[in-house]
């Protein structure tokens, strides 16, 4: 296990699920309040996935250059950016323009029919 992510598994747990992915969940956050486009969750990933090694690195001396640990990283860090991304969309839709949509699950909206609206 240490092989694949690049450290023992309590602190790539620790620091990368908790630590940085409460800070995917506001990253994610943000780019969908500031109307900031999908393909943003991409680069903004591979940069906290950068500084989780790093810190990996530093502070419990785990492997820096462990590419099966970074990739494992931003994947983890990326499905949780984007599902928090695509949930603010989501209910920033439905807030925002309440006469037009209506919620359709966790992550999506749909147009209201002809009973809907006023």
């Amino acid at each position: 296990m240490n092989e694949i992510l690049g450290a023992a598994p309590a602190p790539f747990f620790g620091l990368t699920v908790v630590l940085f992915g409460l800070a995917a969940v506001a990253t994610g956050r943000a780019l969908a309040q500031g109307w900031r486009p999908a393909w943003q969750i991409a680069p903004t990933t591979l940069l906290l996935a950068a500084a989780d090694r790093f810190l990996l690195y530093a502070l419990f001396d785990a492997s820096f250059a462990s590419a099966s640990g970074f990739a494992a990283a931003a994947a983890l860090l990326g499905l949780i950016m984007s599902a928090a991304y695509y949930q603010a969309r989501a209910r920033k839709m439905v807030r925002q323009y309440p006469w037009l949509y209506e919620p359709s699950g966790p992550f999506g909206w749909r147009a209201k029919g002809p009973r809907g609206g006023s």
